[in-house]
């Protein structure tokens, strides 16, 4: 399946136009030979992490070329940008922008294999059974780990959670915590100021009004509410409970950028194929990249904006600026067809596009589902 049909079924992948400008400017430049020469380096990086060299390459080409013609087409290759010699003398890997290009100019994605469909299919369904959204989301992560030998991500956020119950317990004269309990069992406790003088009937007054009319919405529907609620607590309850419930309402308008949950899965598979020392700096470099969650949140968030898969390629993104590594994400939704959360991989450059591409889109499609049921 060439670049334009993918597109059709996973939606437009990131690519910025100067990227998009090049491609188009360098496939048309290249010739047949050259396609499949660059097609060899790049396969070969992906497979082993290795340059590769003429010989090499020769040996792997349906073509009969001597390995000094496929020199020369390794020479307007590294010229245009696609590939470079790490070492004199060396062979040739393919750079972040010659990956770009591969990706989404010459690759062929495959789908999920039969077996593969039945167990995302069937482990995200048990783990629907006896677990919270969070443990179904972190057994998704877990999953597309175990699948692709990469870390898996899921970035969702808890105001897509209905709320089952709403109460107020005072701390002292001047604080209460607003606990919020909700349908999946999770609990959230907020911090709010109570006026001065409030007597214990006006929490419970409170609770009761914000039950009666927020229980079974979401956060991100209480949200949309908020200002009618204000107005109407001020004409149905006393002046105090009603500064009690504005307390309320706005410290749960102020979730949206706290709530937001990282799962990461998986993190020691990208040890399993440690090739140099190099290598295992960029895995900690990576490591600490993954530690450092508003940044990986922030990249996250940049999927949910499109359709289908979207494929981050080492320094197009700051994060992985010194790692060298890629994120593979695609959004899920809910019964609503609301964007709620974003589920990935993240590995080296060479992780296998091809195949963890639409598996990636594959499992989004699954979770999407259940919580769609749900």
């Amino acid at each position: 399946m060439r670049c334009g049909a993918v597109r059709a079924m996973f939606a437009p992948m990131v690519i910025t136009p100067g990227n998009m400008n090049f491609g188009t400017g360098a496939l048309a430049s290249m010739n047949n030979r050259s396609r499949e020469i660059f097609r060899s380096i790049v396969d070969s990086y992906l497979a082993t992490g290795e340059p590769v060299g003429s010989r090499h390459i020769s040996r792997l080409l349906p073509i009969t070329l001597s390995p000094a013609s496929i020199r020369n087409v390794m020479q307007d290759l590294e010229e245009l940008g696609l590939v470079y010699a790490p070492h004199t003398s060396a062979g040739r890997l393919p750079t972040e922008m010659g990956l770009r290009f591969f990706v989404d100019a010459m690759l062929e994605f495959g789908a999920p294999t039969e077996e593969e469909r039945r167990k995302i299919e069937a482990e995200v369904k048990a783990a629907s059974q006896d677990r919270t959204l969070e443990g179904v989301l972190a057994e998704a992560s877990s999953l597309l780990s175990g699948l692709t030998r990469g870390a898996g991500v899921v970035l969702t956020t808890k105001e897509n959670v209905r709320l089952k119950h709403i109460e107020y317990v005072r701390l002292d004269a001047e604080r209460a915590l607003a606990v919020l309990v909700s349908e999946d069992g999770t609990v959230e406790n907020r911090l709010v100021a109570i006026p001065a003088g409030l007597p214990a009937s006006a929490l419970v007054e409170a609770g009761n009004y914000l039950n009666a009319r927020l229980r079974g919405r979401t956060l991100g529907e209480v949200r949309a509410e908020i200002e009618a609620a204000r107005q109407s607590a001020q004409a149905e309850l006393d002046e105090l409970t009603a500064k009690l419930v504005d307390a309320g309402l706005a410290s749960w308008a102020g979730l949206k950028g706290e709530s937001q949950q990282l799962i990461v899965r998986g993190q020691a598979n990208l040890l399993d194929d440690l090739r140099a020392g190099e290598d295992l700096e960029r895995i900690r470099l990576l490591f600490s990249d993954l530690e450092t969650k508003k940044d990986v949140i922030d990249l996250l968030s940049r999927a949910e904006t499109g359709e289908g898969v979207r494929i981050f390629i080492g320094s197009e993104n700051k994060l992985f600026s010194l790692s060298g590594s890629s994120m593979i994400a695609a959004p899920f939704r809910d019964g609503a067809q609301q964007i709620v959360g974003v589920l990935g991989v993240i590995g080296p450059t060479r992780l296998n596009y091809a195949r963890i591409v639409p598996m990636v889109d594959y499992t989004a499609k699954v979770v999407g589902r259940l919580m769609q049921g749900r």
